[in-house]
């Protein structure tokens, strides 16, 4: 399942401002940059979209595995993972998760388990049975 447009995050400027000024969580298979959603950024046309809490990309290189198929497995995976976890934070914020080279050999609940990590390491979702 792919992101729904209002969640995505595209155009070059909001990836660039994510990698130089993003809070960076690392974890054994990925990278989680967070920033606070900065409008101007946006290209035009996601500019006049219904605003969201949230915008996120999903990073998978040729370096976690060759294969184009195996690649977009795995983004969908933790695209349908995010949906499902909705990340909250109290302003709008961008996402970026960088999947590392280890996490083409692994098996998916491990990814998802540490995308989880990495999303409560940022604040962006509370231990089961604790208050918001």
């Amino acid at each position: 399942m792919s992101l729904p447009q209002r969640h995505r995050l595209r155009g070059k400027r909001p990836f660039d401002r994510l990698y130089r000024q993003g809070r960076r969580h690392h974890g054994e298979l990925m990278v989680l940059r967070l920033l606070q959603a900065q409008a101007e950024l946006l290209p035009p046309s996601d500019r006049n979209r219904s605003p969201s809490p949230w915008r996120c990309a999903v990073v998978v290189s040729g370096k976690v595995s060759k294969r184009s198929v195996r690649r977009n497995r795995l983004r969908r995976l933790l695209h349908a993972h995010l949906l499902r976890q909705a990340p909250t934070g109290t302003h709008p914020f961008w996402l970026l998760l960088s999947l590392k080279p280890e996490a083409a050999a692994t098996a998916e609940p491990r990814l998802l388990e540490e995308c989880t990590h990495l999303l409560r390491k940022a604040g962006l979702l509370h231990e089961p049975g604790s208050p918001p």
